[in-house]
């Protein structure tokens, strides 16, 4: 039980300032979705999509490699100072050669001439996000959680502060939001180097770069498989979908950047379920890893696994059961809705995005055993597999469900590589996970979520319904995570 706390305080930690910071970060959609058209946040969507695939790129798999090789403290400094260089390298490299290459990747981005200053922004994201992996991993692994967050958060409130003074005080454009980004990662960026500037103290080793490249680099086609289920969808929902099919699920006078735009700010929403993800993943990984000798870490993992589940499934049933209500609620500061009226529409994808990134923190959890064994090369084959699902079911259903159909093929792509990861993890690391439990779980929330309409019309109070559904879905959820507390 002291480990489980630890775990959860670490997770707290994280998670306040990942909530606080996505709270702060999520002003800019009822923002964005007030001030631009739906045209115009589709183009933002296609950046930002573009900037989560070329991250990976630009970061090969050393976060992992760091928190995996620079947890023996004597050799820290050593490992700090050989993977920062070699991504200062390697992302000065990628940042040249991308912007040599603008006349031929920014059509593929589905990017025009117009936007080609978003382009070069992009390019100057990146590179500060990459020079930021290592020193964050380190405060990380550390257990600098607090430093951690309030870094997070600082970069945060630069980027929105900018976002409304560009915007409201000097009145630019949609170029307002890729400028605030860039000099709040400058600036994140440097203050972190100041900070881990003793690590710096270490000598830079040839072999333990090799090291960390073999570790790290699985990584990348898994990352890449990764970035794909989060942002291929918005590229095919923009190069795939007739028009004709465009008016007839969404009106006369649609177009495809303004699917791409109501499709993003929806796909906000899921940010509730993500970041429980999120910062269950920043305290797991070195969590798991510390505690990997212990006589008794199968048991711990098994446990951990079936706690997740429970509270992940009350923050699908909260967010699933109130999404009309939640995205009706106004931010006071800028008295607009949470997502603007314009945008509701595609409030329909919110519960699959919820169960898919529920699945995402399943192959989290199954991710231990991979990890302690170094049997990382399973990784890439698993998430491109997720990836060609992601890719076929997206051009299957695409065409006749639009929306929807991109919804869905995340989906089944995140729980088949869950289910995938799950096989392979036991093989090498047993842990019995009590699978048929979890399942139970998210099945019930599904049943809760749609047995409600007809509850409420049988008790002729709609209102009603959705808290009495919460909670006999919680005292399922708690009734199935039982044994873990034994």
């Amino acid at each position: 039980m002291k480990k489980l706390k630890e775990l959860l305080s670490d997770t707290l930690i994280y998670g306040i300032s990942s909530v606080l910071a996505r709270f702060i970060n999520y002003l800019l959609v009822p923002f964005y979705t007030d001030v631009f058209e739906r045209e115009q946040y589709g183009v933002v969507g296609l950046v930002y999509s573009g900037i989560m695939f070329l991250n990976v790129i630009f970061t090969f798999g050393m976060e992992s490699a760091y928190l995996r090789y620079a947890k023996d403290r004597e050799k820290a400094k050593d490992v700090f100072k050989t993977i920062q260089a070699g991504l200062l390298v390697a992302a000065t490299v990628l940042a040249v050669a991308l912007w040599f290459s603008a006349p031929v990747l920014m059509p593929l981005m589905s990017l025009g001439p117009e936007t080609e200053n978003f382009y070069l922004f992009m390019i100057g994201i990146l590179w500060f996000d990459t020079m930021c992996i290592v020193p964050f991993a380190e405060l990380r692994l550390v257990r600098k959680s607090v430093l951690f967050a309030v870094l997070r958060t600082g970069n945060v409130l630069i980027n929105i502060g900018l976002n409304f003074y560009l915007i409201l005080g000097l009145g630019w454009g949609i170029q307002a939001v890729f400028v605030a980004n860039l000099v709040a990662s400058g600036v994140t960026t440097l203050v972190l180097w100041i900070i881990t500037s003793d690590m710096l103290r270490g000598d830079i080793k040839q072999i333990l770069f090799k090291k960390a490249l073999k570790f790290g680099l699985p990584f990348v086609p898994a990352g890449l498989g990764y970035a794909i289920n989060e942002s291929l969808d918005r590229f095919l929902l923009n190069n795939y979908l007739s028009l004709d099919t465009i008016h007839q699920l969404y009106g006369a006078g649609f177009t495809h950047e303004a699917v791409v735009g109501v499709y993003n700010a929806c796909y906000k929403l899921g940010v509730f379920m993500l970041l429980l993800v999120q910062m269950f993943r920043m305290a797991w990984q070195p969590f798991f890893l510390r505690h990997a000798d212990d006589p008794d870490s199968k048991a711990l993992y098994r446990d951990v696994f079936r706690y997740f589940n429970c509270v992940a499934g009350v923050c699908f049933l909260i967010v699933a059961l109130f999404v009309d209500q939640i995205v009706q609620i106004k931010v006071p500061i800028l008295d607009a809705y949470i997502i603007g009226k314009d945008y509701w529409m595609g409030l329909e994808i919110v519960p699959l995005l919820l169960a898919a990134y529920w699945f995402q923190g399943w192959y989290m959890n199954f991710s231990a055993g991979i990890f302690i064994k170094e049997e990382t090369k399973v990784l890439p084959v698993i998430t491109l597999i997720g990836a060609g699902i992601t890719i076929a079911a997206n051009l299957i259903l695409i065409p006749y469900l639009g929306m929807m159909g991109s919804a869905t093929a995340t989906l089944i792509s995140y729980a088949s590589m869950a289910l995938l990861l799950y096989y392979q993890s036991v093989k090498v690391y047993k842990v019995d996970y009590d699978l048929g439990r979890g399942l139970g779980m998210i099945l019930l929330a599904v049943f809760c979520l749609l047995i409600q309409p007809y509850v409420g019309e049988w008790l002729g109070l709609e209102w009603i319904s959705r808290p009495i559904m919460l909670f006999i879905g919680t005292a399922g959820f708690i009734l199935f995570a039982w044994p873990a507390s034994k």
